[in-house]
């Protein structure tokens, strides 16, 4: 195997797969990229898997013999990010074994115009395949509405390991829309966005015509049934960082089956025998999502209409006295004088306080939330202007934005202790 590629784009490359190499790999293997050389294409494919998460990824390159090898992933990402720009040579002399404890393993050759690198590589036989999905379900799906969802939701999923279920986003797809909800147990962030999702393999006659989702062996998606699954945040997070570098329009297809899902996006190849230039795949998490939706409160009694970017602010230069030990944002809400006036009291710290303006509806209140869980919703919501809705001082909060995304975001308030 030999090929040529330029400095840059193979670091990009080994950087996106890197995140899939397990930090303590349970086989030797795991601890390498696959590296595949497809000299009729000219393309190079790098792939890592952790037996949970794998991402595969594609790009152009001169190769002068094909091949395929797995090469130490994070030393080869070390010395890589390390060389000058330009174009490096990648050969590997595979008839010239090493034997160790391991195994046999095989030098590969890192050429760029500062120097030359020998690492030790493993066979490719020995790399486990990615996940290959024949049935299930398999359609087309936006990526604004994808980054859309992912955006206003991973930022509430839990990292308390022990509710493995909330350690995720839960996605339910409709015939023409997709919901994504997370929640730690303290907050809910729910986004619905309108995805038109296609059938994979419909042709371009019944994409341009909205045909419905279908599975892979026929079946549709009507108005009356959905598609559930919940997916590991760090798989998603590693989607949306992929899709943000290598994807800003266009479709992604998904393919699901019970227990694994794939996501498969990027610009065909002149062959169109390797068309991906990224790939992800991963397990779906067991269990039963809690019913968010009747979390969510249908009337309220107070209504307020606030500038958004100023709350923030605010919230952000009084949140400096908060500390771990009382790390809330008191509101007193004035209906008469139309504001809100914002307070902290930090013990041996010191207090401060802050007014704005709004538009109350409703009686006056005097309630009190996390600071850092107002503060990732204030982020997130993204509009100019935002309302907050609320009943009582002990009861759910919810914050949407006016305008543009459709989004839900419900926190828990404080109890305000005299």
């Amino acid at each position: 195997m030999k090929l040529i590629c330029t400095q840059s784009e193979l670091n990009t490359n080994l950087s996106l797969v890197l995140r899939a190499v397990p930090s303590r790999p349970t086989h030797p293997v795991l601890g390498n990229v696959l590296l595949e050389a497809d000299q009729e294409n000219q393309l190079v494919l790098l792939t890592a898997f952790d037996l949970s998460m794998g991402i595969q990824t594609s790009f152009s390159a001169q190769v002068i013999a094909g091949g395929r090898i797995t090469i130490p992933a994070k030393l080869t990402c070390d010395i890589i990010s390390r060389l000058p720009e330009g174009e490096i040579t990648i050969e590997d002399k595979s008839g010239e074994a090493i034997t160790s404890e391991e195994g046999d393993s095989f030098l590969i050759t890192l050429t760029s115009a500062s120097g030359c690198y020998q690492v030790r590589g493993m066979e490719a036989e020995e790399f486990p395949e990615l996940p290959q999905l024949e049935a299930g379900v398999a359609i087309h799906l936006p990526v604004e509405a994808l980054t859309q969802g992912l955006r206003g939701t991973l930022f509430a999923t839990s990292s308390d390991e022990t509710k493995q279920v909330l350690t995720g986003v839960h996605l339910t797809m409709h015939q023409d829309s997709l919901e994504f909800a997370a929640t730690d147990g303290h907050r809910l962030s729910v986004v619905q966005t309108t995805c038109g999702a296609q059938d994979a393999s419909a042709d371009d006659q019944d994409e341009a015509d909205n045909s419905p989702a279908k599975s892979s062996k026929g079946s549709t998606l009507s108005n009356a049934e959905s598609l559930e699954f919940t997916l590991p945040a760090r798989a998603l997070r590693e989607l949306e960082r992929i899709v943000g570098l290598r994807q800003t329009n266009g479709t992604i297809n998904l393919q699901f089956e019970q227990g694994q899902i794939v996501f498969q996006g990027g610009e065909e190849t002149p062959t169109g025998s390797l068309p991906l230039s990224y790939r992800l795949t991963s397990r779906t998490l067991e269990g039963q999502y809690p019913a968010y939706r009747q979390l969510i409160p249908q009337k309220f009694q107070r209504q307020i209409t606030i500038e958004r970017r100023q709350l923030l602010s605010a919230v952000e230069r009084i949140a400096v006295l908060a500390d771990q030990k009382n790390n809330i944002v008191k509101f007193s809400i004035d209906s008469v004088k139309q504001q809100i006036d914002l307070s902290v009291e930090a013990q041996d710290v010191g207090s401060g306080k802050e007014s704005m303006p709004a538009q109350v509806t409703g009686e006056s209140l005097e309630i009190a939330f996390n600071v850092k869980y107002l503060i990732d919703g204030l982020k997130a919501l993204s509009t100019a202007d935002i309302q907050m809705q609320m009943n009582e001082a002990t009861v759910p909060v919810i914050l949407t934005p006016l305008g543009g995304l459709k989004m839900t975001y419900l926190i828990m308030p404080v109890q305000i202790r005299n």
